[in-house]
C-alpha cells in the first residue's frame, strides 16, 4: 500500500478532495453543508416549527389565567375579614389558593403533552382510580362537608374530593366506549350503550349515596349529553329519556333525596316561604349581587362579604362576591371569560381528528357549561342551590386540579387537530 505523495511544502496530493478542517473564532465546532452545528437556545426552540407551544391555544390559557387571577383575588377578599377577627393570618386562603393554580398549571402542561394513544391508555386507569376514591369516600377514611359525605382526609389537614376527578375519568371512558368502535360501525348501537351507561351508573351511584345532588346531577348532564353526541339513533336517544323521566319521578316519590335537599328543592321553588331557614343563602347572595350595581364596592370593601352574611361565598357562593365588589361589570366579565373557554373547547372539539377527540372536548365543554350556569345560577335565584364550585374561580385543590387537567387535555387535543382542517 502507497502513501500519498507530497507535492509542496506541506501537502498531500491524495487528499486534494477533502476540505481543510479550519477553526473559527477558537472554537472546535465542525462545520457540515457550510453551516456551523450550533445548539439552539430556548427562544429559537420556542420558535421551531415542531415546537409545542406553536401547538398551544394560548386564547383559551389566558382565559383560564385570568380567570384563576380573579377568582384568587376574590377568595382572599372573601376570607381575609374573618381570619383577621379571629387573629390570624388574613392571607391564609391567598396564599393556599396560590398553591393551588399552581400545582394546577403544572398538571396541565404535563396533561398538554400526552398524544391520543396515550389519553386511551390512561382513560381507564383515570375511571378506576375515581370509582376506588368515591368507594373510600363512603369508607370511615371519608369525611362530611355540609352534609355531604365527599371528601377524604389526608395528613396536614388536606382534603381531596374525588367526585371532581370522577367527571374527567368518566369523560375519557365514555369517549373510549363511544368513540372508539370495533366494528367501524358509523355510529354506537345497543352494545355500546349498555357499556356507557354501566361506565356512568357507578360513580353516579356512588356519588348519589354520599349524597352530592350538584355533582350527580352533572355527572347525569354528560352521560346523557355525551351518549346524544356520539351520534346515537333516535329510538335508543328517546328510550333513554324516557326512562330518566320515569326514574326521576320514581326518586322523588319514593323520597330518595334527604330532607335538606328537599328543603333546597322547595325553598328554590318558592324563595319567599323561608328565606331564614332553607332559601337564606340564596336570598343573601342575590342581595349582595344587587347592591354591587354596576362597578361594585371595590375589591374588599364589600360590606356584606366583610360581614360574611353569605355562607360559603368563598367557594360556592363566590359569584356573589364579585357582584358585590365588582358590580355588573366584573360579574359579567367573569361570564365572558368562562364563554371564551367554552367556545375555544368546542372549537378543538370541531376540529379533532378522531371521534375520541370530538367526544372528550365535548364532554369537557358541557361539564364546564353546565357546572358554571348551575354555579351562577344559584346565586342569582334561576337554579337550586348545590354544592358545585365555579370554575377556575372557587376556592378549592381538587376543583381546580381537576378543572386544570381537563384544559390540558383540551390542549392535548388541539394539539392533533387535522381532520377537518
Amino acid at each position: 500500500m502507497s502513501l500519498p505523495r507530497a507535492s509542496g511544502p506541506g501537502r498531500l496530493t491524495g487528499y486534494g478532495r477533502l476540505a481543510p478542517v479550519r477553526p473559527s473564532g477558537g472554537s472546535s465546532q465542525i462545520r457540515f453543508g457550510g453551516s456551523p452545528a450550533r445548539p439552539r437556545g430556548l427562544w429559537q426552540w420556542a420558535r421551531a416549527k415542531d415546537s409545542p407551544l406553536r401547538h398551544v391555544d394560548w386564547m383559551l390559557v389566558t382565559a383560564v389565567l385570568a380567570l384563576a387571577l380573579i377568582g384568587t383575588l376574590l377568595v382572599w377578599s372573601a376570607t381575609q375579614p374573618s381570619l383577621r377577627a379571629a387573629g390570624l393570618n388574613p392571607r391564609t386562603y391567598l396564599e393556599k389558593q396560590l398553591l393551588n393554580v399552581a400545582i394546577g398549571l403544572v398538571l396541565m402542561a404535563a396533561a398538554s403533552l400526552a398524544s391520543s394513544r396515550q389519553l386511551r391508555l390512561v382513560a381507564p386507569l383515570v375511571y378506576l382510580a375515581a370509582c376506588l376514591g368515591l368507594l373510600v369516600v363512603l369508607s370511615p377514611l371519608g369525611t362530611t362537608v355540609n352534609g355531604a359525605h365527599s371528601w377524604i382526609s389526608l395528613p396536614g389537614g388536606f382534603q381531596v374530593e374525588p367526585s371532581e376527578f370522577a367527571k374527567i375519568g368518566m369523560i375519557l371512558m365514555l369517549a373510549l366506549i363511544l368513540g372508539d368502535l370495533r366494528d367501524r360501525v358509523p355510529r354506537p348501537g345497543l352494545r355500546e350503550l349498555v357499556l356507557a351507561l354501566a361506565v356512568g351508573a357507578v360513580p353516579l351511584a356512588l356519588v348519589a349515596r354520599q349524597p352530592d345532588l350538584g355533582v350527580a346531577v352533572l355527572l347525569l348532564a354528560l352521560l346523557v349529553g355525551m351518549i346524544a353526541l356520539s351520534g346515537i339513533q333516535l329510538r335508543w336517544l328517546a328510550g333513554l329519556a324516557v326512562a330518566g323521566v320515569v326514574a326521576g319521578l320514581a326518586a322523588w316519590n319514593m323520597h330518595l333525596l334527604k330532607p335538606y335537599q328537599m328543603a333546597r328543592l322547595a325553598a328554590f321553588a318558592n324563595p319567599s316561604a323561608d328565606p331564614r331557614g332553607a332559601g337564606y343563602s340564596a336570598a343573601q347572595a342575590k342581595i349582595a349581587i344587587g347592591s354591587g350595581r354596576m362597578f361594585g364596592q371595590g375589591l374588599f370593601h364589600g360590606q356584606l362579604v366583610s360581614g360574611n352574611f353569605v355562607p360559603e361565598q368563598h367557594t360556592d357562593f363566590i359569584f356573589s362576591v364579585a357582584g358585590e365588589e365588582l358590580g355588573f361589570v366584573g360579574a359579567i366579565t367573569i361570564i365572558v371569560l368562562l364563554a371564551i373557554v367554552l367556545v375555544r373547547a368546542l372549537r378543538i372539539a370541531a376540529r379533532a381528528d378522531d371521534m375520541f377527540g370530538l367526544l372528550t372536548a365535548s364532554g369537557i365543554a358541557l361539564w364546564l357549561g353546565v357546572q358554571a350556569f348551575i354555579n351562577i345560577g344559584m346565586t342569582i335565584g334561576i337554579a337550586p342551590v348545590t354544592g358545585l364550585p365555579l370554575p377556575f374561580v372557587s376556592y378549592g385543590g381538587s376543583a381546580m386540579f381537576a378543572d386544570m387537567l381537563a384544559i390540558g387535555v383540551l390542549l392535548a387535543i388541539h394539539r392533533r387537530r387535522r381532520f377537518f382542517e
